[in-house]
Protein backbone atom coordinates (compact mmCIF):
# COMPACT_ATOMS: atom_id res chain seq x y z
CA UNK A 1 0.00 0.00 0.00
CA UNK A 2 1.19 3.54 -0.69
CA UNK A 3 2.62 5.72 2.29
CA UNK A 4 2.79 9.33 3.09
CA UNK A 5 6.60 9.36 1.93
CA UNK A 6 6.87 11.77 -0.51
CA UNK A 7 8.85 10.97 -3.57
CA UNK A 8 12.55 11.38 -4.43
CA UNK A 9 14.05 14.62 -3.60
CA UNK A 10 17.01 14.22 -2.71
CA UNK A 11 18.69 10.98 -4.71
CA UNK A 12 21.90 10.72 -2.17
CA UNK A 13 19.88 10.46 0.64
CA UNK A 14 17.31 8.17 -0.38
CA UNK A 15 19.72 5.87 -2.18
CA UNK A 16 21.47 5.13 1.32
CA UNK A 17 18.14 4.68 3.42
CA UNK A 18 16.03 3.12 0.94
CA UNK A 19 15.03 -0.52 1.41
CA UNK A 20 11.60 -2.58 0.66
CA UNK A 21 10.42 -4.60 3.69
CA UNK A 22 9.06 -7.50 1.84
CA UNK A 23 6.56 -9.64 4.47
CA UNK A 24 6.88 -13.37 4.54
CA UNK A 25 3.09 -14.04 3.00
CA UNK A 26 2.36 -11.54 0.22
CA UNK A 27 0.00 -11.55 -2.56
CA UNK A 28 -0.58 -9.09 -4.21
CA UNK A 29 -4.32 -9.41 -5.15
CA UNK A 30 -5.24 -9.89 -1.71
CA UNK A 31 -2.78 -7.36 -0.06
CA UNK A 32 -2.74 -4.16 -2.75
CA UNK A 33 -6.19 -4.73 -4.81
CA UNK A 34 -8.34 -5.96 -2.00
CA UNK A 35 -6.81 -3.77 0.60
CA UNK A 36 -7.47 -0.52 -1.91
CA UNK A 37 -11.23 -1.70 -2.25
CA UNK A 38 -11.83 -1.63 1.60
CA UNK A 39 -9.67 1.55 2.08
CA UNK A 40 -12.13 2.95 -0.59
CA UNK A 41 -14.60 1.17 -2.53
CA UNK A 42 -14.75 4.10 -5.22
CA UNK A 43 -11.46 4.64 -5.95
CA UNK A 44 -10.77 4.46 -9.42
CA UNK A 45 -8.35 1.48 -10.72
CA UNK A 46 -8.31 1.40 -14.51
CA UNK A 47 -9.68 3.39 -17.41
CA UNK A 48 -9.72 1.37 -20.75
CA UNK A 49 -10.99 3.13 -23.81
CA UNK A 50 -10.64 1.01 -27.28
CA UNK A 51 -9.64 2.14 -31.09
CA UNK A 52 -13.62 2.49 -31.65
CA UNK A 53 -14.19 5.10 -29.23
CA UNK A 54 -15.53 2.51 -26.41
CA UNK A 55 -15.13 3.49 -22.76
CA UNK A 56 -14.91 1.43 -19.36
CA UNK A 57 -14.15 2.70 -16.20
CA UNK A 58 -13.02 -0.28 -12.67
CA UNK A 59 -13.18 0.90 -9.24
CA UNK A 60 -10.53 -1.44 -7.06
CA UNK A 61 -13.69 -2.91 -5.63
CA UNK A 62 -14.83 -3.74 -9.18
CA UNK A 63 -11.63 -5.50 -9.71
CA UNK A 64 -11.70 -7.38 -6.08
CA UNK A 65 -15.35 -8.39 -6.80
CA UNK A 66 -14.05 -9.49 -11.03
CA UNK A 67 -11.17 -10.91 -9.96
CA UNK A 68 -12.55 -13.31 -6.87
CA UNK A 69 -15.07 -14.55 -9.43
CA UNK A 70 -12.89 -15.71 -12.23
CA UNK A 71 -10.67 -17.30 -9.20
CA UNK A 72 -13.70 -19.24 -8.50
CA UNK A 73 -14.33 -20.01 -11.99
CA UNK A 74 -10.53 -21.03 -12.60
CA UNK A 75 -10.70 -23.36 -9.66
CA UNK A 76 -13.69 -25.24 -10.77
CA UNK A 77 -11.25 -25.91 -13.94
CA UNK A 78 -9.05 -27.43 -11.57
CA UNK A 79 -6.31 -24.48 -11.29
CA UNK A 80 -4.85 -24.38 -8.21
CA UNK A 81 -1.34 -23.05 -6.47
CA UNK A 82 1.41 -24.15 -8.43
CA UNK A 83 -0.38 -24.63 -11.99
CA UNK A 84 1.12 -22.69 -14.69
CA UNK A 85 -1.03 -20.73 -16.65
CA UNK A 86 -0.73 -18.76 -20.05
CA UNK A 87 -2.30 -15.45 -21.06
CA UNK A 88 -2.37 -14.55 -24.44
CA UNK A 89 -4.98 -11.84 -24.34
CA UNK A 90 -4.78 -7.96 -26.34
CA UNK A 91 -5.13 -4.64 -24.24
CA UNK A 92 -8.24 -5.56 -22.71
CA UNK A 93 -10.07 -5.50 -19.24
CA UNK A 94 -10.14 -9.41 -18.79
CA UNK A 95 -6.36 -9.91 -18.90
CA UNK A 96 -5.88 -7.77 -15.51
CA UNK A 97 -9.24 -9.44 -13.88
CA UNK A 98 -7.89 -12.66 -14.67
CA UNK A 99 -4.12 -11.59 -14.01
CA UNK A 100 -5.23 -11.02 -10.25
CA UNK A 101 -7.51 -14.36 -10.09
CA UNK A 102 -4.15 -16.16 -11.44
CA UNK A 103 -1.92 -14.35 -8.42
CA UNK A 104 -4.92 -14.77 -5.72
CA UNK A 105 -4.86 -18.22 -7.02
CA UNK A 106 -1.16 -18.67 -6.31
CA UNK A 107 -0.81 -19.96 -9.97
CA UNK A 108 1.92 -18.96 -11.48
CA UNK A 109 0.99 -16.79 -14.78
CA UNK A 110 3.29 -16.21 -18.26
CA UNK A 111 1.84 -13.49 -20.02
CA UNK A 112 2.52 -13.85 -24.21
CA UNK A 113 2.37 -11.54 -27.06
CA UNK A 114 -1.14 -12.07 -29.07
CA UNK A 115 1.72 -11.77 -32.06
CA UNK A 116 2.55 -15.57 -31.41
CA UNK A 117 2.26 -17.91 -33.67
CA UNK A 118 1.48 -21.52 -33.11
CA UNK A 119 4.71 -22.90 -32.90
CA UNK A 120 5.78 -20.05 -30.50
CA UNK A 121 2.79 -21.37 -28.16
CA UNK A 122 3.33 -24.92 -28.90
CA UNK A 123 7.18 -24.31 -27.85
CA UNK A 124 6.26 -22.34 -24.41
CA UNK A 125 3.20 -24.71 -23.90
CA UNK A 126 5.36 -27.80 -23.96
CA UNK A 127 8.63 -26.59 -22.16
CA UNK A 128 6.94 -24.55 -19.04
CA UNK A 129 4.33 -27.48 -18.31
CA UNK A 130 1.19 -25.21 -19.10
CA UNK A 131 -1.88 -26.64 -17.40
CA UNK A 132 -4.32 -24.05 -19.04
CA UNK A 133 -4.21 -21.49 -21.60
CA UNK A 134 -6.67 -18.36 -21.50
CA UNK A 135 -7.14 -16.13 -24.81
CA UNK A 136 -9.92 -15.08 -26.74
CA UNK A 137 -11.88 -15.95 -29.94
CA UNK A 138 -9.67 -14.17 -32.22
CA UNK A 139 -6.52 -16.08 -31.15
CA UNK A 140 -7.94 -19.61 -30.25
CA UNK A 141 -7.58 -20.94 -33.74
CA UNK A 142 -4.19 -21.09 -32.82
CA UNK A 143 -4.20 -23.13 -29.71
CA UNK A 144 -6.34 -25.37 -31.76
CA UNK A 145 -3.74 -26.06 -34.26
CA UNK A 146 -1.31 -26.82 -31.73
CA UNK A 147 -3.20 -28.36 -28.17
CA UNK A 148 -2.91 -31.99 -29.40
CA UNK A 149 0.43 -31.89 -29.64
CA UNK A 150 0.85 -30.86 -25.80
CA UNK A 151 0.29 -32.99 -23.14
CA UNK A 152 0.12 -30.78 -20.34
CA UNK A 153 -2.41 -28.25 -21.47
CA UNK A 154 -5.62 -29.41 -19.74
CA UNK A 155 -7.86 -27.05 -20.61
CA UNK A 156 -8.42 -23.92 -22.42
CA UNK A 157 -10.39 -21.08 -21.54
CA UNK A 158 -11.92 -18.24 -23.59
CA UNK A 159 -12.47 -15.28 -22.18
CA UNK A 160 -15.17 -13.22 -25.00
CA UNK A 161 -17.34 -16.61 -26.22
CA UNK A 162 -17.87 -20.23 -26.21
CA UNK A 163 -16.32 -23.19 -28.79
CA UNK A 164 -16.75 -26.70 -28.33
CA UNK A 165 -13.38 -28.23 -25.93
CA UNK A 166 -13.11 -24.31 -24.06
CA UNK A 167 -14.39 -22.97 -21.12
CA UNK A 168 -15.87 -19.67 -21.51
CA UNK A 169 -16.17 -16.92 -19.24
CA UNK A 170 -19.57 -15.57 -20.32
CA UNK A 171 -21.33 -19.07 -19.93
CA UNK A 172 -19.49 -19.20 -16.77
CA UNK A 173 -20.89 -15.83 -15.71
CA UNK A 174 -24.07 -16.70 -16.38
CA UNK A 175 -23.96 -19.17 -13.60
CA UNK A 176 -21.96 -17.92 -10.89
CA UNK A 177 -20.50 -20.11 -8.36
CA UNK A 178 -22.79 -18.55 -4.67
CA UNK A 179 -19.24 -17.00 -3.11
CA UNK A 180 -18.32 -15.71 -6.68
CA UNK A 181 -17.90 -12.12 -5.58
CA UNK A 182 -17.24 -11.58 -2.03
CA UNK A 183 -14.65 -14.21 -1.24
CA UNK A 184 -12.16 -16.82 -3.48
CA UNK A 185 -13.25 -20.64 -2.13
CA UNK A 186 -9.56 -21.45 -1.09
CA UNK A 187 -8.08 -22.30 2.26
CA UNK A 188 -6.35 -20.00 4.15
CA UNK A 189 -3.17 -22.32 4.21
CA UNK A 190 -3.00 -21.55 0.40
CA UNK A 191 -1.52 -18.14 1.04
CA UNK A 192 1.83 -17.35 -0.90
CA UNK A 193 4.88 -17.34 0.43
CA UNK A 194 7.20 -14.11 -0.96
CA UNK A 195 9.70 -17.18 -2.19
CA UNK A 196 6.69 -18.92 -4.23
CA UNK A 197 6.68 -18.65 -8.03
CA UNK A 198 4.36 -15.76 -9.51
CA UNK A 199 5.18 -14.83 -13.04
CA UNK A 200 7.07 -16.56 -16.39
CA UNK A 201 8.35 -14.56 -19.07
CA UNK A 202 10.10 -16.06 -22.14
CA UNK A 203 12.82 -13.86 -23.30
CA UNK A 204 14.36 -13.74 -26.48
CA UNK A 205 18.54 -14.68 -26.34
CA UNK A 206 20.98 -14.53 -29.29
CA UNK A 207 21.11 -18.71 -29.36
CA UNK A 208 18.71 -21.36 -28.86
CA UNK A 209 15.21 -20.95 -27.91
CA UNK A 210 13.87 -18.38 -25.66
CA UNK A 211 14.27 -18.59 -21.95
CA UNK A 212 12.18 -18.63 -18.55
CA UNK A 213 12.55 -15.87 -16.70
CA UNK A 214 10.63 -16.82 -13.13
CA UNK A 215 9.80 -14.25 -10.80
CA UNK A 216 8.08 -14.65 -7.60
CA UNK A 217 5.60 -13.20 -5.48
CA UNK A 218 7.76 -10.52 -4.25
CA UNK A 219 8.15 -9.10 -7.19
CA UNK A 220 5.62 -6.41 -7.33
CA UNK A 221 7.16 -4.92 -4.26
CA UNK A 222 10.11 -4.29 -6.66
CA UNK A 223 7.74 -2.15 -9.00
CA UNK A 224 7.82 0.47 -6.23
CA UNK A 225 10.91 1.89 -7.22
CA UNK A 226 9.65 1.90 -11.03
CA UNK A 227 6.06 3.83 -10.00
CA UNK A 228 7.40 5.99 -6.78
CA UNK A 229 10.80 6.84 -8.12
CA UNK A 230 10.80 6.54 -11.88
CA UNK A 231 7.27 7.07 -13.05
CA UNK A 232 6.89 9.93 -9.82
CA UNK A 233 3.84 8.61 -9.36
CA UNK A 234 1.50 9.83 -6.71
CA UNK A 235 -1.71 8.27 -5.58
CA UNK A 236 -4.00 10.69 -7.43
CA UNK A 237 -2.35 10.33 -11.13
CA UNK A 238 -3.43 9.18 -14.01
CA UNK A 239 -0.38 6.99 -15.77
CA UNK A 240 -0.59 5.67 -19.03
CA UNK A 241 2.22 3.10 -20.04
CA UNK A 242 2.30 2.13 -23.80
CA UNK A 243 2.85 -1.60 -23.53
CA UNK A 244 1.70 -4.63 -25.16
CA UNK A 245 0.02 -6.90 -22.11
CA UNK A 246 2.64 -10.01 -23.31
CA UNK A 247 5.37 -8.16 -22.75
CA UNK A 248 7.64 -7.66 -18.92
CA UNK A 249 7.22 -3.46 -19.90
CA UNK A 250 3.07 -4.32 -18.83
CA UNK A 251 4.33 -5.61 -15.46
CA UNK A 252 6.54 -2.06 -15.20
CA UNK A 253 3.62 0.42 -15.79
CA UNK A 254 -0.02 -1.08 -16.14
CA UNK A 255 -0.33 -3.21 -12.98
CA UNK A 256 1.81 -3.84 -10.18
CA UNK A 257 4.12 -0.64 -9.02
CA UNK A 258 1.09 1.69 -10.17
CA UNK A 259 -1.71 -0.41 -8.28
CA UNK A 260 0.49 -0.62 -4.86
CA UNK A 261 1.35 3.26 -5.76
CA UNK A 262 -2.38 3.77 -5.78
CA UNK A 263 -2.32 5.48 -9.42
CA UNK A 264 -5.13 4.84 -11.82
CA UNK A 265 -3.97 3.33 -14.79
CA UNK A 266 -4.98 3.97 -17.80
CA UNK A 267 -5.06 1.64 -21.16
CA UNK A 268 -5.56 2.10 -24.84
CA UNK A 269 -6.44 -1.33 -26.74
CA UNK A 270 -5.44 -0.90 -31.07
CA UNK A 271 -5.89 -3.66 -33.39
CA UNK A 272 -4.06 -3.42 -36.73
CA UNK A 273 -2.61 -0.17 -37.87
CA UNK A 274 -1.98 2.19 -34.76
CA UNK A 275 -0.40 5.83 -35.12
CA UNK A 276 1.12 7.57 -32.39
CA UNK A 277 -0.37 10.54 -32.87
CA UNK A 278 -3.25 8.85 -31.99
CA UNK A 279 -2.33 9.12 -28.27
CA UNK A 280 -2.39 12.52 -28.39
CA UNK A 281 -6.15 13.11 -28.40
CA UNK A 282 -6.02 10.75 -25.55
CA UNK A 283 -3.49 12.53 -23.16
CA UNK A 284 -5.77 15.93 -24.05
CA UNK A 285 -9.23 14.01 -23.39
CA UNK A 286 -8.21 11.89 -20.22
CA UNK A 287 -5.98 14.19 -18.85
CA UNK A 288 -2.92 11.77 -18.58
CA UNK A 289 -0.64 13.05 -15.84
CA UNK A 290 1.89 10.80 -16.48
CA UNK A 291 3.55 9.14 -19.05
CA UNK A 292 5.49 5.96 -20.77
CA UNK A 293 6.08 4.72 -23.92
CA UNK A 294 9.05 3.49 -25.96
CA UNK A 295 11.98 5.88 -27.82
CA UNK A 296 10.31 4.52 -31.20
CA UNK A 297 6.71 6.05 -30.45
CA UNK A 298 8.49 9.25 -28.87
CA UNK A 299 9.85 10.02 -32.56
CA UNK A 300 6.53 9.84 -34.55
CA UNK A 301 5.38 11.88 -31.73
CA UNK A 302 7.60 14.36 -32.20
CA UNK A 303 6.92 14.91 -35.63
CA UNK A 304 3.06 15.58 -34.68
CA UNK A 305 2.08 20.04 -34.22
CA UNK A 306 2.40 19.29 -30.51
CA UNK A 307 1.33 22.74 -29.72
CA UNK A 308 -2.72 22.01 -30.85
CA UNK A 309 -2.77 19.85 -28.08
CA UNK A 310 -3.52 21.00 -24.45
CA UNK A 311 -1.15 18.55 -22.58
CA UNK A 312 -1.06 20.53 -19.30
CA UNK A 313 -2.36 17.98 -17.04
CA UNK A 314 0.77 16.23 -18.31
CA UNK A 315 3.48 16.50 -15.31
CA UNK A 316 6.03 13.63 -16.29
CA UNK A 317 6.85 11.40 -19.17
CA UNK A 318 9.31 8.66 -19.19
CA UNK A 319 10.97 6.07 -21.50
CA UNK A 320 12.90 2.38 -21.31
CA UNK A 321 13.47 -0.55 -24.04
CA UNK A 322 16.26 1.32 -25.46
CA UNK A 323 18.18 4.04 -25.76
CA UNK A 324 16.47 7.27 -26.29
CA UNK A 325 18.32 10.39 -28.77
CA UNK A 326 18.68 13.60 -27.36
CA UNK A 327 17.25 15.37 -30.05
CA UNK A 328 13.97 13.86 -29.46
CA UNK A 329 14.43 14.51 -25.85
CA UNK A 330 14.86 18.24 -26.81
CA UNK A 331 12.09 18.61 -29.18
CA UNK A 332 9.62 16.93 -26.72
CA UNK A 333 11.02 19.58 -24.74
CA UNK A 334 10.06 22.62 -26.93
CA UNK A 335 6.79 20.99 -27.57
CA UNK A 336 5.30 20.71 -24.21
CA UNK A 337 7.61 21.68 -21.78
CA UNK A 338 8.37 18.34 -20.09
CA UNK A 339 11.62 16.39 -19.91
CA UNK A 340 11.61 12.53 -20.66
CA UNK A 341 13.22 10.24 -17.98
CA UNK A 342 15.20 7.58 -18.67
CA UNK A 343 15.15 4.19 -17.53
CA UNK A 344 16.60 1.12 -17.74
CA UNK A 345 16.10 -2.54 -16.75
CA UNK A 346 15.59 -5.73 -18.57
CA UNK A 347 12.65 -8.40 -18.46
CA UNK A 348 14.61 -10.18 -15.49
CA UNK A 349 14.40 -6.94 -13.28
CA UNK A 350 12.52 -3.99 -12.72
CA UNK A 351 14.03 -0.29 -12.85
CA UNK A 352 17.35 -0.78 -11.69
CA UNK A 353 19.14 2.37 -13.74
CA UNK A 354 17.38 5.62 -14.23
CA UNK A 355 17.24 9.31 -14.61
CA UNK A 356 15.09 10.65 -11.82
CA UNK A 357 13.02 13.68 -11.27
CA UNK A 358 15.45 15.44 -8.39
CA UNK A 359 18.84 14.75 -10.50
CA UNK A 360 20.43 17.24 -13.03
CA UNK A 361 19.54 15.86 -16.19
CA UNK A 362 21.88 14.57 -19.18
CA UNK A 363 20.80 13.90 -22.28
CA UNK A 364 21.14 10.64 -23.56
CA UNK A 365 22.27 9.30 -19.78
CA UNK A 366 20.49 6.47 -18.20
CA UNK A 367 20.90 8.04 -15.28
CA UNK A 368 21.89 6.48 -11.71
CA UNK A 369 21.48 3.31 -9.95
CA UNK A 370 17.80 2.86 -7.97
CA UNK A 371 17.44 3.31 -4.27
CA UNK A 372 17.51 -0.28 -3.36
CA UNK A 373 19.92 -1.76 -6.40
CA UNK A 374 23.88 -1.59 -6.02
CA UNK A 375 25.40 -1.46 -9.66
CA UNK A 376 28.87 -1.90 -10.70
CA UNK A 377 31.13 -1.96 -14.02
CA UNK A 378 32.72 -4.93 -14.21
CA UNK A 379 35.76 -6.20 -16.79
CA UNK A 380 35.38 -9.76 -18.49
CA UNK A 381 37.26 -11.11 -14.99
CA UNK A 382 34.77 -9.58 -12.81
CA UNK A 383 37.28 -6.35 -11.55
CA UNK A 384 35.56 -3.09 -11.29
CA UNK A 385 36.31 -0.52 -14.23
CA UNK A 386 37.54 3.05 -13.96
CA UNK A 387 35.38 6.13 -14.84
CA UNK A 388 34.80 6.53 -18.47
CA UNK A 389 35.85 2.91 -19.02
CA UNK A 390 33.63 0.65 -20.66
CA UNK A 391 32.08 -2.33 -18.77
CA UNK A 392 29.91 -5.20 -17.88
CA UNK A 393 26.35 -3.78 -16.29
CA UNK A 394 26.75 -5.99 -12.77
CA UNK A 395 24.54 -6.11 -10.07
CA UNK A 396 25.45 -7.16 -6.73
CA UNK A 397 23.22 -10.32 -5.29
CA UNK A 398 24.13 -8.95 -1.20
CA UNK A 399 21.75 -7.37 -0.56
CA UNK A 400 19.78 -9.18 -2.94
CA UNK A 401 16.99 -6.11 -4.56
CA UNK A 402 13.65 -6.71 -4.49
CA UNK A 403 12.64 -6.80 -8.08
CA UNK A 404 15.50 -8.98 -9.62
CA UNK A 405 14.39 -12.18 -10.85
CA UNK A 406 15.29 -15.80 -9.25
CA UNK A 407 16.30 -18.02 -12.11
CA UNK A 408 16.14 -19.07 -15.68
CA UNK A 409 13.81 -22.05 -15.46
CA UNK A 410 15.78 -25.62 -16.29
CA UNK A 411 18.78 -23.69 -17.84
CA UNK A 412 21.71 -24.29 -15.82
CA UNK A 413 23.99 -22.97 -18.29
CA UNK A 414 22.40 -19.41 -18.62
CA UNK A 415 21.80 -19.19 -14.58
CA UNK A 416 25.90 -20.21 -14.36
CA UNK A 417 26.86 -17.24 -17.15
CA UNK A 418 24.81 -14.58 -15.16
CA UNK A 419 25.22 -15.25 -11.50
CA UNK A 420 28.69 -15.42 -10.68
CA UNK A 421 30.90 -13.98 -7.73
CA UNK A 422 27.69 -12.67 -5.82
CA UNK A 423 26.59 -10.29 -9.09
CA UNK A 424 23.95 -10.69 -11.54
CA UNK A 425 25.57 -10.05 -15.09
CA UNK A 426 22.48 -8.08 -17.21
CA UNK A 427 24.54 -8.92 -20.58
CA UNK A 428 24.53 -5.14 -21.13
CA UNK A 429 27.54 -2.47 -21.13
CA UNK A 430 27.64 0.81 -20.10
CA UNK A 431 30.17 3.09 -18.78
CA UNK A 432 29.99 5.82 -16.24
CA UNK A 433 31.24 9.11 -16.06
CA UNK A 434 33.05 11.55 -13.15
CA UNK A 435 29.39 12.37 -11.45
CA UNK A 436 28.36 8.75 -11.20
CA UNK A 437 25.79 8.90 -14.17
CA UNK A 438 25.59 5.57 -16.39
CA UNK A 439 26.00 5.34 -20.24
CA UNK A 440 24.61 2.95 -22.30
CA UNK A 441 26.88 1.34 -25.03
CA UNK A 442 25.11 -2.16 -26.08
CA UNK A 443 24.89 -5.66 -25.48
CA UNK A 444 27.17 -8.35 -24.97
CA UNK A 445 25.59 -10.67 -27.30
CA UNK A 446 23.23 -9.80 -30.58
CA UNK A 447 19.99 -9.09 -29.57
CA UNK A 448 18.07 -6.59 -31.62
CA UNK A 449 15.89 -4.16 -29.67
CA UNK A 450 13.33 -2.65 -32.68
CA UNK A 451 10.48 -0.28 -31.87
CA UNK A 452 10.70 -1.26 -28.25
CA UNK A 453 10.89 -5.17 -29.26
CA UNK A 454 13.81 -7.27 -28.17
CA UNK A 455 14.16 -9.60 -31.00
CA UNK A 456 16.93 -12.64 -31.13
CA UNK A 457 18.39 -13.01 -34.33
CA UNK A 458 18.32 -16.90 -33.69
CA UNK A 459 14.80 -17.17 -34.23
CA UNK A 460 14.74 -14.97 -37.59
CA UNK A 461 17.62 -16.79 -38.93
CA UNK A 462 16.13 -20.17 -38.17
CA UNK A 463 12.80 -18.71 -40.30
CA UNK A 464 14.69 -17.99 -42.95
CA UNK A 465 16.77 -20.73 -43.10
CA UNK A 466 13.74 -22.88 -43.56
CA UNK A 467 13.24 -21.31 -46.79
CA UNK A 468 14.24 -23.29 -49.58
CA UNK A 469 16.19 -20.70 -51.40
CA UNK A 470 18.34 -19.85 -48.51
CA UNK A 471 21.82 -21.62 -47.49
CA UNK A 472 22.63 -19.19 -44.76
CA UNK A 473 21.17 -16.63 -42.98
CA UNK A 474 22.94 -13.79 -40.44
CA UNK A 475 20.21 -11.31 -38.67
CA UNK A 476 21.72 -7.69 -37.03
CA UNK A 477 20.02 -4.44 -35.91
CA UNK A 478 20.66 -2.03 -38.20
CA UNK A 479 19.97 2.31 -37.06
CA UNK A 480 16.95 3.48 -38.85
CA UNK A 481 15.89 7.88 -37.75
CA UNK A 482 12.33 6.11 -36.49
CA UNK A 483 12.68 2.85 -35.15
CA UNK A 484 15.72 3.07 -33.89
CA UNK A 485 16.71 -0.28 -34.91
CA UNK A 486 15.67 -2.66 -37.47
CA UNK A 487 15.77 -6.54 -38.22
CA UNK A 488 18.17 -6.36 -41.33
CA UNK A 489 18.91 -10.48 -42.78
CA UNK A 490 22.31 -11.29 -45.00
CA UNK A 491 21.58 -14.02 -46.82
CA UNK A 492 23.75 -16.32 -49.16
CA UNK A 493 21.14 -17.67 -51.16
CA UNK A 494 21.48 -21.64 -52.38
CA UNK A 495 22.23 -22.56 -55.91
CA UNK A 496 19.39 -22.34 -58.38
CA UNK A 497 18.21 -18.71 -57.01
CA UNK A 498 18.78 -15.34 -57.75
CA UNK A 499 18.27 -11.98 -56.26
CA UNK A 500 14.88 -10.31 -56.80
CA UNK A 501 12.29 -8.51 -55.39
CA UNK A 502 10.36 -11.11 -55.97
CA UNK A 503 12.30 -13.65 -53.30
CA UNK A 504 12.93 -10.46 -51.21
CA UNK A 505 8.61 -10.27 -50.54
CA UNK A 506 8.49 -13.64 -50.27
CA UNK A 507 11.24 -14.05 -47.62
CA UNK A 508 9.93 -11.68 -45.35
CA UNK A 509 6.01 -12.82 -45.90
CA UNK A 510 7.64 -16.22 -44.94
CA UNK A 511 9.44 -15.02 -41.96
CA UNK A 512 6.17 -13.10 -40.96
CA UNK A 513 4.12 -16.36 -41.11
CA UNK A 514 6.67 -18.72 -39.44
CA UNK A 515 7.62 -16.81 -36.48
CA UNK A 516 5.84 -13.31 -35.06
CA UNK A 517 5.22 -10.21 -37.07
CA UNK A 518 7.38 -7.70 -35.77
CA UNK A 519 10.19 -10.03 -36.11
CA UNK A 520 10.32 -10.33 -39.91
CA UNK A 521 13.50 -8.26 -41.31
CA UNK A 522 12.60 -5.21 -42.94
CA UNK A 523 15.73 -5.33 -44.71
CA UNK A 524 16.75 -8.44 -46.59
CA UNK A 525 20.72 -8.17 -48.38
CA UNK A 526 22.16 -10.82 -50.35
CA UNK A 527 25.99 -11.54 -49.84
CA UNK A 528 28.14 -14.24 -51.41
CA UNK A 529 29.92 -15.16 -47.73
CA UNK A 530 28.83 -14.47 -44.36
CA UNK A 531 31.85 -13.20 -42.10
CA UNK A 532 32.71 -16.25 -39.91
CA UNK A 533 35.21 -16.80 -36.76
CA UNK A 534 37.94 -19.76 -37.45
CA UNK A 535 35.49 -21.79 -35.86
CA UNK A 536 32.50 -21.12 -38.03
CA UNK A 537 30.77 -18.82 -35.76
CA UNK A 538 29.07 -15.80 -37.69
CA UNK A 539 30.62 -12.42 -36.81
CA UNK A 540 27.43 -10.14 -36.38
CA UNK A 541 29.53 -7.62 -34.70
CA UNK A 542 31.35 -7.37 -38.31
CA UNK A 543 28.32 -6.74 -40.07
CA UNK A 544 26.58 -4.37 -37.23
CA UNK A 545 29.85 -2.40 -37.77
CA UNK A 546 29.24 -2.05 -41.30
CA UNK A 547 25.64 -0.96 -41.01
CA UNK A 548 26.98 1.54 -38.08
CA UNK A 549 29.34 2.93 -40.86
CA UNK A 550 27.02 3.12 -43.67
CA UNK A 551 24.12 4.98 -41.37
CA UNK A 552 26.80 7.89 -40.31
CA UNK A 553 28.01 8.20 -43.87
CA UNK A 554 24.52 8.72 -45.32
CA UNK A 555 23.46 10.95 -42.14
Amino acid sequence: MADSRSNLSNYTEEYARFSIPVPEHYNFGFDVIDEWAKKDRNKLALIWVSQKGEERKYTFQDLKNHSNQAANILLKYGINKGDRVLIMLPRIPEWWIFSIALIKLGAVICPCTTMLTPKDIKYRVNVGKFRMVITNLENSSKIEEICDQCPTLTARFLVDGELEGWAGYPYELLYPAPVSHHTVSMPELKRTRRTDPLLIYFTSGTTGEPKMVLHDHSYPLGHIVTARFWQDLHHNDLHFTLADTGWAKCAWGKIFGQWIEGACIFVYHFTGKFAATELLPLLEKYEVTTFCCPPTIYRMLILADLGRFDLSALRHCCSAGEPLNPEVIRVWKEGTGLFIYEGYGQTETACCIGMFPCMDLKFGSMGKPSPGWIIQLHDDDGNTVEVGQEGRIAIKLDPRPVGLFVEYIDNPDENNKSFVNGYYYTGDKAYCDDDGYFWFVGRDDDVIKSSGYRIGPFEVESALIEHPSVREAAVVGSPDRIRGLIVKAFIVLNDGYEPSETLIKELKSYVKRTTAPYKYPREIEFISELPKTISGKIKRNELRDAELRKYLGSS
